[in-house]
Parts: structure tokens; C-alpha cells; sequence
């Protein structure tokens, strides 16, 4: 593609280089979970499956001192066109969950927990560009569904630059024709980055810049889990006060 952003500044599917696709999150979607939460960001459909605190098996991989958290991300065989056929983990796969896996280690009180285990299974449905942050926006969701302490909230999104320029919550067609892709993952009480990977090239001004949208863009998506949590909790009240 030639080219990505306008002479009007605007992108392929008219957002602004600083705007957001639609997100939607909802909590508790699954019945046999301890926590669950499913997200459509965009083009992205993701459910996210949370177990535990639970017997750590294999029995030897247990910490005496603490639990371990386990994430697996999936890509279904018919969630897009690159994926079509594919079954089991692969490379990509096995990276993004590696790298899920440590961000929420930073924040999961795992000392709570001695001996046990905390899953996290992350399905993607449909795919559109931006799934390792959608899925760990969703995931903090199924977390706190699943009444599992956290010290803080985790909310990612990409931040990339298309024809020279920077812009948040790249599609597919910017991720896979612009010059940069840097996903961001961040606490909102404190603002620790707890990913930040790259690809592409920026300078430094750019780096700088990318990280102050993100952190503009995280604020609003933190609103976004807040809602979906208590939406959750009021119609468990509903419930209850109907009986």
C-alpha cells in the first residue's frame, strides 16, 4: 500500500492518528470459569478463560513461596486468513504468551498463593491486528472476574508509525504495511510499563511520543475494564435481589 494516512490525516478506516478503534468488553461470559472476560476491539474478537488458584500441576513446578502463573494464547484455525488451517502452538504463539505471562506476574499477588497455580487461556476468534494487547486488556478483566488480588490494572495497546507518522492501535493493514509496530502494556495506579516490545524503527522524539499517546489511550481503555467489571457485579446484584 502506497498510502496509509490521507492528505486529510486520516487513516485507511478514517480514525485520526490519535483515536482508537471500537472496544467493547464484557465480564463473566463463561459459565465454567473462575473469571472470564470476552473483548471486540476493532476487527478482534478474543475470549479470555481464567482458573485458579489451583494445585500446581506437574506437582514439582510448584513454589513453596508463591504461585505461578500459566497463560497460553490460541489463535483459532479460522480467526484469519494467515492462520487458516493451523492448529496447535506455534513460534508466535508460544512468544506472546511468554511475554502475557510476565507482564502479570508484576501484578498478580502471587505470595497470597503458595503451591498453587493461576491459568490464563486466551482464545482469539477473529483477528485484525493488535490481539497480544487486546488479549491482555481482556485478560486483567477475566482476572479480577475471577476474584483473584491484584495491586494494579493492566491495560495494553499498540502504538505505531504509518508514512512517517505515529498513531495508536494500528490495524492489520498498519501492522503489516508500516514502517514500526510497538505494543505497551501499563499499570494505571503507577504507569509501569510491563511490555514494550518493538518492531520497526523510531527515534527517539517518536519513542517519546508513541509512549505519551499510549498513555492517553490506556487511560480511556482502563474506563472501558472498570465498566465491564461493574457492569458485571450489578447484574449479579439484580439477580440476587430478584430471588
Amino acid at each position: 500500500m502506497s498510502e496509509l494516512i490521507d492528505e486529510n490525516g486520516l487513516r485507511l478506516d478514517g480514525r485520526k492518528v490519535d483515536e482508537l478503534r471500537p472496544i467493547t468488553i464484557k465480564a463473566g461470559v463463561l459459565n465454567e470459569a473462575d473469571g472470564s472476560a470476552f473483548i471486540h476491539w476493532g476487527g478482534n474478537k478474543i475470549v479470555v478463560g481464567v482458573y485458579g488458584p489451583r494445585p500446581c500441576i506437574p506437582r514439582h513446578e510448584a513454589n513453596p513461596y508463591k504461585a505461578i502463573i500459566k497463560a497460553r494464547y490460541m489463535m483459532a484455525p479460522f480467526c484469519s486468513k494467515e492462520e487458516r488451517g493451523r492448529t496447535g502452538p506455534t513460534r508466535r504463539s508460544i512468544e506472546i504468551s511468554k511475554v502475557i505471562r510476565e507482564a502479570f506476574e508484576h501484578v498478580v499477588l502471587t505470595r497470597l498463593y503458595p503451591k498453587t497455580e493461576i491459568d490464563i487461556f486466551i482464545e482469539v476468534l477473529q483477528a485484525h491486528g493488535g490481539t497480544r494487547t487486546a488479549a491482555i486488556t481482556a485478560a486483567t478483566v477475566a482476572l479480577i472476574d475471577a476474584g483473584i488480588p491484584l495491586k494494579d490494572m493492566v491495560a495494553a495497546v499498540s502504538v505505531g508509525k504509518i508514512d512517517g507518522r505515529v498513531v495508536v492501535d494500528l490495524s492489520k493493514e498498519e501492522d503489516n504495511y508500516g514502517q514500526g509496530d510497538m505494543p505497551v502494556a501499563m499499570t494505571h495506579r503507577t504507569k509501569e510499563v510491563v511490555l514494550l516490545q518493538m518492531d520497526g524503527l523510531f527515534t527517539r522524539e517518536e519513542f517519546k511520543q508513541g509512549l505519551s499517546m499510549a498513555e492517553k489511550a490506556l487511560d480511556y481503555i482502563h474506563e472501558l475494564q472498570v465498566k465491564a467489571v461493574k457492569e458485571k457485579y450489578e447484574e449479579m446484584s439484580e439477580n440476587v435481589l430478584k430471588l
